[in-house]
C-alpha cells in the first residue's frame, strides 16, 4: 500500500505541497495513520506537475522521500497550480526501481493508485492479450498500477468515454471481465485542468482516501490525501465505490460507479 496526494489551484512550490503540511507525504511515508498493509512508504517516491507551457511532468525516485537531501532545496524553485506525489510501498515481488514508482505519465494523463490487483501474474497475462501494440509497448515497468493505467488507457481509445466513464468502465473489466476476485482500487488521474479520483475496492475495504476544497491554509485550491496533510475540520471522506471530480472554480461532484 502507498500514500498519495494531488492539488489543484494557485500555483505552489512544491515545497508548500510537498513538504509544509503538518501531516504530509514525508510524514505518511514512515508514520501513515490508515494504512491497513504495511507500516512504512519506504520504496521510493514520485512527483507530477502541470509546466508552464501546460505539459505534464513528472519525476521519480527508488529511495525514500525522507533521504532525499535535494528535495528541500529544490522543492523551494518549483512552482504548479497542479501537483500529484505518491510515497510507495512496494507490493512483495514487484522491484524498487524508478519505472515502478509513480506517477506514470502517458497520453497526456498523470495516473496514481493505491492498492493492489490480487494473483496480478495471472491477470497480467490476459491484461497484456487486450492492449494495442502502442500501449503494451509503452510499459516499461511490472506493477500492477501501470498495467492498470494501462487498462484505462486502453478503454479511454477504443470508446467514446470521458475519464470518469473510462474509470467506471475500467472497474468492471477489471471484476468482470479478467476474473480479478480480489482488488483494491485507489486511483488519482489528471488531465491537468482536473482532477479524478476513485475509491474503490472488490473482496476487501477500500483504501482511505479524503478531499477538501476549504482548507483555510490553501485557500482557492482542492486537495486529495490518502490522510489529511493538514489538521483542520475541513477533510472530508471520499465515499467508497464513488469517483470524485474537481475542476478549476467548479463545485466538487461526485458520482457513484
Amino acid at each position: 500500500m502507498c500514500r498519495l496526494a494531488a492539488y489543484l489551484g494557485p500555483s505552489i512550490s512544491l515545497a508548500r505541497f510537498l513538504l509544509a503540511p503538518r501531516h504530509g507525504l514525508t510524514q505518511q511515508s514512515y508514520a501513515p495513520r490508515e494504512m491497513r498493509d504495511g507500516h512504512v512508504n519506504a520504496d521510493g517516491y514520485g512527483i507530477g506537475w502541470r509546466a508552464d507551457d501546460g505539459a505534464l511532468a513528472r519525476l521519480t525516485y527508488s529511495t525514500p522521500i525522507w533521504a532525499d537531501h535535494n528535495l528541500p532545496t529544490l522543492a523551494q524553485h518549483i512552482h504548479a497550480p497542479l501537483w500529484v506525489a505518491n510515497v510507495r510501498s512496494a507490493t512483495a515481488g514487484l522491484a524498487n526501481h524508478p519505472a515502478n514508482t509513480q506517477p506514470y505519465a502517458a497520453d497526456g494523463l498523470l495516473f496514481l493508485h493505491n492498492g493492489y490487483l490480487a494473483d496480478f501474474p495471472a491477470i497480467r497475462a490476459r491484461l497484456r492479450r487486450t492492449f494495442s501494440h502502442d500501449i503494451e509497448c509503452s510499459i516499461e515497468g511490472t506493477t500492477d498500477s501501470e498495467y492498470l493505467f494501462a487498462l484505462l488507457r486502453q478503454t479511454l481509445i477504443t470508446a467514446d468515454f470521458d475519464v470518469p466513464e473510462a474509470l467506471r468502465e475500467t472497474a468492471r473489466k477489471l471484476f468482470d471481465e479478467f476474473g480479478v476476485e480480489r482488488g483494491l482500487l485507489n486511483v488519482v488521474v489528471t488531465d491537468g485542468e482536473r482532477i479524478h479520483a476513485l475509491r474503490h475496492a472488490m473482496g476487501a475495504l477500500s483504501p482511505s482516501l479524503y478531499f477538501t476544497t476549504d482548507d483555510e491554509e490553501y485557500p482557492g485550491a482542492a486537495l486529495i490525501a490518502s490522510e489529511p496533510l493538514t489538521e483542520g475540520p475541513y477533510w472530508q471522506t471520499v465515499p467508497e465505490h464513488h469517483i470524485l471530480t474537481v475542476d478549476g472554480d467548479k463545485p466538487a461532484q461526485l458520482i457513484s460507479l
